[in-house]
């Protein structure tokens, strides 16, 4: 295959890239902790989604126009640097799961030991909270508008394709391409949607899972003060 040297180096480029804590891993691990595995998914879709968006403008050139003009730039900053503060506003809001109501205290105590470490196990592992949930289509939109806005991500695909994809490359294997970038980061979010709502992680979590969501509050606000000073 004349292009899989390129496709690797590819590969690995975006692995990297990925796998670094940015606003992408920080919705998804807020989304995951606040509303269950199942909403995380759709936030993971989402970003998927994203990668078609930065890929179709960067085929076309458009990535080259958005690094070059400043105050183009700069409004995708803000707008990004905004949209991550909304999101870690809901995130350092978060609290404590609230207590079961009277009603379900009352069978609670009903039910054996057992049964508790049952329900308690399966509660876990599907990451149940009592907080407010949110649609599938708002957690997609979510997940699209994070790594959509993302200023980091237009520089990251001008970079890919015009210093490691070569000139000559035929269209079609740089949709391929694009296509491949677009369903990795989607699998790789849901893994790690999957991977927190286990029944061991989410068990360590436990009661407490509210500090981590409040500390990726904090990230994202730093991700958004990031953006507008550098």
């Amino acid at each position: 295959m004349p292009y899989l040297n390129e496709f690797l180096t590819i590969a690995l480029v975006h692995l990297v890239a990925v796998a670094s804590p940015g606003p992408d891993f920080a919705v998804v691990v807020r989304n995951s902790l606040a509303y269950g595995r199942r909403i995380a998914i759709y936030t993971s879709i989402g970003i998927g989604l994203a990668i078609l968006l930065h890929v179709g403008y960067s085929l076309v050139g458009l990535s080259v126009v958005i690094a070059t003009t400043p105050w183009l730039f700069k409004t995708f900053s803000y707008l990004a640097a905004g949209y991550l503060l909304y999101l870690a506003y809901g995130a350092l809001k978060s609290g404590p799961s609230q207590p079961p109501v009277e009603g379900e205290a009352e069978v609670s105590n009903k039910v054996d030991n057992s049964d508790k470490n049952r329900l308690a196990n399966t509660k876990a592992a599907n990451n149940i909270k009592a907080s407010p949930q949110i649609s599938a289509q708002k957690a997609l939109w979510i997940g699209f508008l994070t790594n959509g806005l993302n200023p980091k991500a237009t520089l990251f695909f001008l970079s890919l394709f015009t210093a490691i994809i070569d000139i000559d490359t035929p269209f079609s294997i740089k949709l391929g391409y694009g296509i491949y970038l677009a369903i990795a980061t989607g699998l790789w979010f849901c893994f790690l949607s999957y991977l927190l709502s286990t029944s061991k992680i989410a068990q360590l979590i436990g009661k407490k899972g509210y500090w981590l969501d409040r500390a990726m509050g904090v990230l994202l606000v730093g991700l958004a003060a990031k953006l507008v000073l550098g």
